[in-house]
Order: structure tokens, then C-alpha cells, then sequence
């Protein structure tokens, strides 16, 4: 794997991107298949292609306020179109050689991109990374009415990995995870996002 690319689960027009939320967030979010009260419009949300870097983040669905795994599909065209418009969230050297450019993008930018560690079922940190993309509240309205197409609760799925993972039988957790493949970006793109192409 190269340091620095998307792999997710999408098809010919959709993504899938997760996130993680409370009982009541999510239950409207699926019964509604778009996001309403008590979701916030007024802060930024991050969505991730990564499934097990969501698993991290949420440990399994057991933090608190993070209990429901939602599988977010989103048109490419609108996955597309925040890259295009994102920004890293440091100012690395090999996107931005000039620091006074990052910084005056930062500060007006409606995206922004970020590379975690990617884990393993283990939760283990590996040598390559995963992505982030936060939507800002400029954007976020938009995300909600015209880039959501389904919205899906992986939670009892989520479960049934835990179990296994819990006895050891991490074979047959992995049986069950979303098969995620490497995203093809332009050039253009990837480079913005510091990917390598």
C-alpha cells in the first residue's frame, strides 16, 4: 500500500463514507435517510471511507455518543467535489511549498482532509493512511439534501465483528467487513489532497 490513498467501498456512483452517533441521531437519520435534529448544522462533520479507522475512532460502537455506525452512501460526484475543494489540515511540504498560501487557504477553506493511521481488525496502527474529510457548515446543508442517496445502519453488523474480535476468531471478522478497494483520483486530485497517484 502507498502511504497516502483512498480505499473505500463505493460502485459506479457512490461512496460509502462513515460516521458514528447516538441512538437518537441515528435512528432519525435512517427512518428520515437524510440527518435532522438533534444533528448539528452549525458544526463541521467528518465523514471516512474507512471502515476499520471508523471502528478506532468509535472503539466498536462503545464510546459514548458514538453507539450507532451509520454507512453513508454519497454520490461521486459530490465525494469529488469536496476534494477538489479541500484543504489539509497542516501545511504540508509537498502540497504546499509556500506556508502563506496553506494558511490564507485554511482559513476560508468549506473542506478539509486529514490522514490518520489506518488500523487493522486488531486496532494495530499500520505503516499507511487513512482519510478524513470534514465538511464544514457551508457545506453541510448541501451534504444533507443532495449528496446523501442512502443511509444505512451498520450497527448490528458492527456487533457481530466485535463479538468475534472479542473471542479471537479474527478470521471471521474479517469476513465481514466492507470490502474496501483504492479510489482512483486525476492527478489534479490527488495531489491537492497530498495523495500519491
Amino acid at each position: 500500500m502507498k502511504e497516502f490513498e483512498i480505499r473505500a467501498d463505493y460502485t459506479r456512483d457512490t461512496i460509502v463514507v462513515y460516521q458514528a452517533y447516538n441512538k437518537a441521531i441515528a435512528k432519525a437519520a435512517v427512518e428520515n435517510q437524510k440527518f435532522s435534529a438533534p444533528f448539528s448544522f452549525s458544526r463541521m462533520t467528518w465523514i471516512k471511507p474507512s471502515f476499520l479507522w471508523m471502528m478506532e475512532r468509535s472503539n466498536y460502537g462503545q464510546k459514548s455518543n458514538q453507539e450507532c455506525t451509520l454507512a453513508i452512501h454519497i454520490k461521486r460526484e459530490a465525494w469529488e467535489k469536496a476534494l477538489k475543494l479541500a484543504i489539509l489540515t497542516s501545511p504540508e511540504k509537498r502540497v504546499y511549498p509556500n506556508p502563506k498560501i496553506w494558511e490564507e487557504e485554511f482559513e476560508n477553506a468549506k473542506v478539509y482532509v486529514q490522514w490518520d493511521p489506518e488500523r487493522n481488525i486488531k486496532g494495530n496502527k499500520l505503516e499507511y493512511r487513512s482519510i478524513q474529510v470534514g465538511i464544514s457548515r457551508y457545506l453541510i446543508e448541501e451534504f444533507n439534501e443532495d449528496w446523501i442517496v442512502k443511509i444505512e445502519d451498520y450497527s448490528p453488523l458492527v456487533k457481530k465483528i466485535l463479538t468475534f474480535t472479542k473471542q479471537g476468531e479474527f478470521n471471521k471478522a474479517k469476513k465481514l467487513l466492507p470490502i474496501e478497494k483504492i479510489y482512483p483520483l486525476s492527478h489534479e486530485m490527488a495531489h491537492r489532497i497530498g495523495s500519491e497517484n
